[in-house]
């Protein structure tokens, strides 16, 4: 289906996910009725390997670290099979689809137990439901997150019901599938903070001083904040792929604010190491995925950014200006070195080993978009490492403005394009044999230092991007031979400056649409238009103008809400470490693990 799935798939996935609900609530509330006494002995082993972190805690945030990875996995491999194959069948159509669906019900599922597990109120940032439950922050946040990002599926049909496909992971429903899997990791960092708040008043009220740190909560800490990284480098999947929609300015813009907001919060968080040993995370979980996804399951390999350039520097920048002390001179100094030197260091990874590589065509406007980026992310990241700290500076509001304005003028400067301008591609096609065509083409006018220039063939088998040669100004050629045949769609993609263009060189008919073929003559003369009507060839072209806003105004607005919610946790949980938990005449610090039954 090309716009929406069928009304029996939806009523089967209504089916599974009330299912699913019922079960949960039936869990989290039959173990704080004492009904449900499994829920409480993985609550106690939790606590046992964790040394003693409080269970509503560290099952949750296990659980939570676990379903992530189930969903990125998922993730990447629903990106690679859109781009290998296309449009999927039904919400079951794909087995990516289980993964996804799993790893984000696992996080509501953290989230909700991690709501339940309390006895009591354990802390002052704990929140009140009834009168004698309290939910810790980070629970509550947790649920939301996940919450967030499942509603995304039902939205999503809805948006391609109104719109028709999109095909693209910037589509607004994906990003709140997307961003609320990644934002999951703030919240379990609230959760964790809180954790470590209990136990040092515990170890204070034993007379044991204010408890040192365990190495388990230094993994902990450390992959929370690989895992964010690895959640903020999913809005680059396309760059990944090589089949970006959106200039290519973006992409290192979007590395370095990844590693700005994920390094930078690491290092002032865990300490020393703290931001090496996150890329080090990072670097695994994702370079796993990449290999199980390209290799073992035979689709298209995403490449990823490596993040060890950028770590190093912020470890570097932390031993002169001491983080934990001056947090937003450190942020401003390792986030400008993040866009210039880290940005250097990408590029000759990005050329190495990406699909698409950059060129001296973005450099002038790429570069101070990264430095925007490294100095944004790493203030907010800087801030989030307070918060979790309790130790907010006081020029907090002013530092997340100037981080939220810098941010937002890249994303509003990265959009903006410019059409075609009646610019016309005239090509020659050989035949190479075995569906397979050779192309040269003139591009009139001759773009003056084009981003990239290429073939691209996607949704045929497979993905081929062939990078175009320049015999002549404005005279192009492929290498080797391109897919033109069966169920390819091969278009001639351009970015040059503002414009990002593509003209067709095969499109298969698609009676879903509906849409004619568009052979591959042996000649032809074809205008390039906005490269986003060729690749999102299955969107509706008549829809009104206000519908559309309308609805990309209510995703925003949910977003707005959401990315609210977590801003206004990490700024509860910043209070002063003396402040005693509230709501109890005396603090109860004896809890013991429970032994695990025989």
């Amino acid at each position: 289906p090309a716009g929406g799935f069928s009304e029996r798939d939806l009523g089967y996935a209504g089916a599974v996910a009330g299912f699913a609900t019922i079960v949960l609530m039936m869990g989290g509330l039959g173990h704080r009725a004492g009904l449900v006494p499994v829920i409480g002995w993985f609550d106690r082993f939790a606590e046992r390997i964790t040394g003693g972190h409080p269970g509503w805690s560290s099952m949750p945030c296990g659980l939570a670290i676990m379903s992530l990875i189930t969903a990125l996995f998922g993730l990447y491999w629903d990106v690679s099979l859109h781009v290998d194959v296309g449009r999927d069948e039904g919400p079951f159509g794909t087995p990516a689809h289980y993964f996804i669906l799993a790893g984000l019900y696992g996080i509501v599922m953290a989230g909700f137990f991690a709501i339940c597990l309390p006895e009591r109120k354990e802390g002052p940032t704990f929140v009140k439901i009834t009168r004698d439950w309290h939910a810790p922050l980070g629970g509550i946040l947790m649920f939301a997150a996940g919450s967030f990002s499942l509603l995304g599926f039902p939205l999503d049909d809805q948006w391609h019901r109104l719109f028709g496909q999109d095909v693209t992971l910037w589509g607004p429903t994906h990003l709140m599938l997307i961003g609320g899997a990644g934002m999951t990791l703030i919240a379990n960092a609230v959760l964790l903070s809180e954790a470590m708040w209990w136990n040092r008043q515990r170890a204070q009220a034993r007379g044991a001083g204010g408890g040192g740190e365990s190495k388990v909560t230094f993994v902990r800490r450390a992959s929370m904040m690989g895992g964010f990284l690895i959640g903020l480098s999913t809005f680059q999947a396309e760059f990944d792929f090589g089949v970006p929609q959106y200039r290519l300015v973006f992409q290192p813009f979007l590395i370095a604010l990844a590693a700005g907001f994920a390094l930078g919060a690491g290092r002032i968080w865990i300490g020393r190491g703290g931001a090496l040993f996150a890329a080090l995370f990072y670097l695994a979980v994702r370079g796993l995925v990449s290999l199980v996804v390209g290799p073992v399951l035979g689709q298209t390999t995403p490449a990823l950014p490596l993040y060890l350039v950028e770590a190093l520097l912020v470890e570097a920048v932390a031993l002169v200006i001491v983080a934990r002390a001056r947090p937003l001179p450190f942020a401003v100094v390792s986030g400008v070195l993040i866009g210039t030197v880290g940005f250097a260091a990408e590029w000759l990874w990005v050329d190495a080993v990406f699909r698409l590589e950059w060129s001296s065509d973005i450099l002038a406007e790429a570069l101070p978009m990264a430095i925007a980026g490294g100095v944004g992310g790493a203030l907010a990241g800087s801030l989030l490492a307070c918060g979790l700290r309790r130790e907010l500076p006081s020029l907090a509001r002013p530092a997340l403005a100037l981080a939220l304005v810098l941010v937002a003028a890249c994303v509003v400067n990265g959009l903006v394009t410019t059409g075609p301008g009646g610019a016309r591609a005239i090509a020659s096609v050989q035949q190479a044999g075995e569906g397979r065509v050779n192309v040269t083409v003139k591009i009139d006018p001759a773009p003056s230092d084009p981003a990239w220039a290429t073939v691209t063939a996607w949704q045929g088998g497979g993905l081929v991007v062939e990078p175009l040669d320049e015999v002549s100004p404005g005279l192009l050629r492929t290498t080797s031979p391109v897919p033109a045949s069966g169920d390819w769609k091969t278009t001639i993609r351009l970015q040059d400056g503002r414009q990002v263009l593509g003209a067709p060189l095969y499109l298969p008919k698609d009676t879903a649409i509906p849409a004619p073929e568009v052979p591959a003559a042996a000649r032809f003369d074809r205008p390039f238009l906005r490269d986003h009507e060729l690749l999102q060839r299955e969107r509706k072209d008549d829809v009104p103008a206000w519908l559309w806003t309308a609805a990309g105004a209510l995703v925003l607005a949910l977003y707005l809400a959401f990315l609210g919610a977590l801003a206004w946790g990490v700024a509860r949980v910043a209070r002063p470490e003396d402040e005693p938990p509230a709501g109890r005449d005396e603090p109860r610090f004896e809890r013991r693990p429970a032994p695990l039954p025989a």
